[in-house]
């Protein structure tokens, strides 16, 4: 499907994030449209992107325009509801998490919703984004939605939409886990004697060298750790004492309190 317009409800950091990646990809300001009530956002939306963003939508949308959903999961109900009669034909992407497809198709009245569920590095184009569609959305939609979301990073397509809370386990909340080990590894190079500054670039250095080795390797992440884990070395040292403290358990146990709370707000918000 090539839609005509993409219009997103909300104009926050990852709407922007999104329009500037569909802008240095192939889409034309022209072509997009953002509705965004708070004015100093607005305005540095028109500024600084070149596209029209509108205080309420007060434009008619063509019915093979794509929506993009970009407000907070509280409120989505609420807008859904209130512009649905706006947006009649038109395919639909919700970037709000938590909010369950059924809901979504009882306040717009259609089944052409995809589900999609980014994660902060789409702000630097570094974003991998989880996307589920049901039987109902096409294939043609299924590409336009994808081709949003890879204005931001990478895809990976879930068939179930429960899995979209593993998902958020594992890459929606995933930067927030590696900001805790870069916190860390900045504390103890601090104790250790560097200076704040120096432990973090090496930590943030570090961390981004290691995914680029993990992305070009073919390796997994056990023979990769192995290769670095000299038998009696200092790296043995470091991984014997994390193992003793059942960090990886503790770690495993906490994105499964992530996946759990997921749940708990699909429900809530459903």
């Amino acid at each position: 499907m090539t839609v005509s317009q993409t219009v997103f409800i909300g104009g926050g950091n990852m709407a922007r994030a999104i329009v500037g990646g569909l802008l240095a990809a192939d889409q034309t300001a022209s072509s997009l449209l953002i509705v965004e009530p708070q004015a100093p956002t607005r305005e540095a939306l028109v500024k600084d992107l070149g596209v029209t963003a509108l205080e309420r939508l007060s434009v008619p949308v063509p019915a093979d325009a794509c929506v993009v959903w970009a407000v907070k999961p509280q409120v989505l109900g609420t807008v859904m509801r209130e512009l649905a009669p706006q947006l009649q034909g038109c395919l639909h992407v919700s970037i709000a998490a938590g909010v369950p497809v059924a809901s979504m198709q009882q306040w717009l009245g259609t089944a052409r919703i995809v589900r999609a569920m980014p994660n902060t590095p789409a702000l630097v184009g570094k974003g991998i984004t989880g996307l589920y569609a049901g039987a109902a959305v096409a294939a043609a939609d299924r590409a336009a939605a994808q081709h949003i979301a890879e204005a931001v990073g990478l895809v990976e397509w879930v068939a179930r939409e429960e899995l979209l809370n593993a998902v958020t386990a594992v890459s929606g909340s995933g930067p927030a886990y590696v900001f805790y080990l870069l916190e860390a590894m900045r504390q103890a190079g601090t104790d250790l004697g560097l200076s704040p500054d120096q432990a973090y670039r090496l930590a943030v250095a570090t961390v981004d060298g290691a995914a680029a080795l993990a992305a070009a390797s073919a390796d997994g992440p056990e023979v990769l750790r192995q290769r670095v884990t000299s038998k009696g070395g200092t790296t043995f040292a470091a991984i014997t004492r994390l193992d003793e403290r059942q960090v990886r358990a503790h770690f495993i146990e906490a994105m499964r309190a992530c996946h759990d709370r997921a749940v708990e707000m699909a429900r809530e918000l459903g």
